[in-house]
């Protein structure tokens, strides 16, 4: 048994298309094999009582990929949430969204849609998807809105800034998790995370397992949070 869980995690879940070609594969499969990785991490997380998961699904910045490689994705990300939805609101989880959804095609912005409606009244984990998400957009929105609000320089503060957030209400993340061997958080939650513990591993997305995760939870564990203090 993991001591000291954190309540709140993001994956970064880097590395399907290495994967892919690590093993002579066409991209595409490492995409359809990390969304099928999602499942047992999900699993696991579950039935550990974690209270809130976000998964950065498409970045802003992914958009500079092929167009076949992006329309690949979103098929694979809609398969995941249409086969997975009815089983997570089985388990009474709540499935929310993060990021822009105007430029997400018509299929997955239904399913984000319905989804999020009918498990908005689940009590479980808050599983928190990230489409067409980058971290100083959210900024950037936020402080439009709040112009558009009327907010004046000296109403401002961390909380009210909080509200205008994609995430408002969310807890901000205890643990940053990223496979694929990248050290760096790439324009993800820069708000959210600013004192999250981060986990970097060299495995590639869809080869991490509930071990590889397990691995991630002890280290968190094994860490004093001190946020500032001695």
């Amino acid at each position: 048994m993991i001591d000291n869980l954190p309540e709140h995690i993001a994956i970064i879940p880097d590395g399907t298309r290495r994967w892919a070609r690590k093993r002579g594969r066409a991209e595409t499969e490492g995409a359809k094999a990390g969304a099928e990785n999602m499942h047992g991490i999900v699993a696991y997380l579950l039935d550990a009582g974690i209270g809130y998961l976000t998964v950065w699904g498409f970045s802003t910045d992914n958009w500079k990929r092929s167009p076949d490689q992006v329309h690949f994705f979103f098929e694979q990300a809609q398969a995941w949430i249409e086969r997975d939805a009815p089983w997570l609101h089985s388990r009474g989880v709540r499935v929310r969204h993060i990021g822009r959804t105007d430029r997400l095609p018509p299929g997955l912005q239904q399913v984000i849609s319905y989804w999020g409606k009918l498990t908005q009244q689940n009590a479980g984990m808050n599983l928190i998807t990230a489409f067409d998400y980058s971290g100083r957009v959210e900024v950037i929105a936020a402080i439009r809105r709040m112009i558009e609000a009327g907010i004046t320089p000296q109403m401002v503060d961390d909380n009210l800034f909080g509200h205008y957030l994609y995430m408002d209400g969310l807890p901000n993340v205890d643990l940053v998790i990223r496979t694929g061997g990248d050290l760096r958080l790439s324009n993800f939650m820069i708000w959210q995370a600013a004192y999250s513990e981060l986990f970097f591993t060299e495995t590639l997305w869809p080869d991490f397992d509930t071990k590889e995760l397990e691995k991630a939870l002890q280290a968190y564990g094994g860490r004093q949070r001190r946020i500032g203090g001695d």
